[in-house]
């Protein structure tokens, strides 16, 4: 129901209220860290393992709301033009915050004091809620609340009839299905097959985040040269390129490449989806086909997951331990390449163009 409640409540008011919730589960974390025993613990606590489950989801709660909203009052903010650029200039700033400064000043507060790196993640979402409180958004005309079903039901109606969003969450769903997949088996491939450590690792994940960084910023404007339909096919070609070059990959370098481009080509197709959702969805809709695009997109990380492991299991007995983990970077080198095929079969400059004018009718 995010969906529902993104459509119902005022934009503003729902991220703000998200942000101090999560100010507020900040501090119960750290009240938590205060209550709990000394380290190293000679006992698990489970009453204290029990209330950071319930903090974690209440986090993620909140989290879907925030995010959901943030990609709905986006296209009351700026022009539609503005829409490509603004989203990839959020999309790389959520790769340089959240991977290249996060995890190292992370380490470097935990090594001070335990309770330092959710003192400041509290406070950031404090100061996310001011600022955002200080966000003008156009208003436009809501219709009557209508009971929650219905209005889930209307949301998935509108999507299932516009082809163009359906295909476009499909394949972001299966392809956040086979990065998943291949992201879950990297640690193993990078320490069993590669021989790095965690350090070595880190700069693999490093890698990939510079990729995603610098797509934010460059596709837009490639995306001008090249067209949407030749930019969709080119973020599949390339998330394509990486998991089948590092199924084949002996050197570190070729496998920080790989993520690279494929990080690089996946921010290309959402600085090309997203905004064209934002254009096409009527405002009083865009939450909860929001919702919905996001949750064909997004289920699918959990099922990549599960699979990575099954995947491996089934091919170890027949092979060695090194074919048992390169084969699920095939597998989904396979999965990309028909998506691919069909990416370049039924997204051209014109169709994506056509689609697009017939949807804002």
């Amino acid at each position: 129901p995010a969906g529902v409640i993104t459509d119902r409540i005022s934009h503003r008011p729902l991220m703000v209220w998200s942000d101090l919730f999560r100010f507020v589960l900040g501090f119960a974390v750290i009240a938590l860290i205060f209550m709990g025993p000394d380290l190293p613990a000679q006992d698990p606590a489970r009453w204290l393992i029990l209330g950071l489950a319930a903090i974690v989801f209440c986090l993620g709660t909140a989290e879907v709301l925030h995010d959901n909203t943030a990609q709905t009052i986006l296209p009351t903010l700026i022009d539609a033009v503005q829409l490509p650029r603004a989203n990839g200039i959020m999309a790389s700033a959520e790769q340089v915050i959240g991977q290249f400064i996060g995890p190292p000043l992370a380490g470097f507060l935990i090594a001070l004091a335990l309770p330092l790196p959710f003192w400041l993640d509290a406070i950031s979402f404090l100061l996310a809620a001011l600022l955002i409180m200080r966000l003008k958004p156009r208003v436009y005309e809501r219709p009557p609340p209508q009971p929650v079903f219905a209005a889930m039901r209307e949301g998935l109606v509108w999507i299932f009839k516009r082809p163009i969003l359906v295909r476009l969450a499909v394949i972001t769903g299966l392809m956040n299905l086979g990065a998943t997949i291949y992201l879950t088996i990297l640690v193993l491939f990078a320490q069993d097959i590669l021989g790095l450590g965690a350090a070595e690792y880190g700069l693999l994940l490093t890698a990939g985040a510079a990729g995603g960084a610098v797509g934010g910023l460059v596709a837009p404007r490639l995306i001008d040269v090249i067209g949407a339909g030749w930019g969709l096919r080119l973020g599949v070609a390339l998330i394509f390129l990486e998991s089948l070059l590092i199924g084949l990959a002996h050197h570190p370098f070729t496998v920080a490449l790989s993520l690279f481009t494929g990080m690089f080509g996946g921010m290309v197709w959402n600085v090309i989806s997203v905004p064209l959702r934002q254009r096409i969805v009527p405002p009083e809709l865009l939450g909860r086909v929001n919702s919905v695009y996001r949750f064909f997109a997004w289920g699918m990380i959990p099922a990549g997951a599960l699979l990575a492991g099954i995947l491996v299991r089934l091919v170890e007995p027949f092979a060695s331990h090194e074919t048992a983990l390169r084969f699920p970077y095939f597998a989904v080198a396979g999965l990309f390449a028909l998506l691919a095929v069909y990416t370049f079969l039924r997204f051209s400059n014109a169709s994506v163009a056509r689609e697009s004018a017939v949807d804002q009718v």
